[in-house]
């Protein structure tokens, strides 16, 4: 009875982590939040924009679970996971805290120790759950891996400077 709450709830993981992003946007107002929350849906979006490219069908339902209705590679679900799960932890070691969060290591470890399991939980969920071959899996990691370092690049490079920007207006504004 568990195993099937436990993967009833990974296959709606979806709105639980798009709710507790949400949450986390509007409870630091962090510019730095914004982006990463905008990179997790141009990673979705751009997988879902390949799966339309490349056609592969999902394997043949065998669980009583439902049939998903579109591509099968990558995964959506996969990419957009790893890309929290590789993108969370490298801001944890290299950025600095939001103001609005507590201060110290203990925070930051606290936020691994949730993302870590999640992260690698969620990706062969979709391999149990019968909605995704193996290899579509992989693709999607693989995917989410590569965008989440390409989105912390350029956020480190530069656009965390324009970040400072907004943050300024959004307090001069909003408050």
């Amino acid at each position: 009875m568990f195993y099937d709450l436990f993967l009833r709830f990974l296959d709606h993981t979806n709105l639980v982590v798009t709710a507790l992003t949400a949450c986390a946007i509007i409870y630091t107002r962090s510019a730095g939040v914004a982006y990463f929350s905008a990179g997790a849906l141009a990673c979705t979006v751009t997988v879902k924009i390949l799966k339309l490219a490349l056609h592969q069908a999902r394997p043949v339902q065998t669980t009583r679970y439902r049939q998903k209705q579109s591509y099968g590679m990558p995964s959506t679900h996969s990419a957009t996971i790893t890309f929290y799960g590789t993108y969370i932890p490298m801001a944890c070691a290299w950025l600095p805290l939001h103001p609005s969060l507590p201060e110290g290591s203990l925070f930051r470890t606290l936020v691994m120790l949730v993302t870590f399991p999640w992260a690698f939980t969620v990706p062969g969920s979709r391999i149990w759950l019968g909605h995704h071959t193996t290899a579509q899996v992989v693709v999607g990691c693989a995917y989410g891996f590569i965008f989440a370092c390409m989105w912390f690049s350029l956020w480190t490079l530069g656009l965390n400077a324009l970040g400072k920007i907004v943050e300024d207006l959004v307090r001069v504004y909003i408050g």
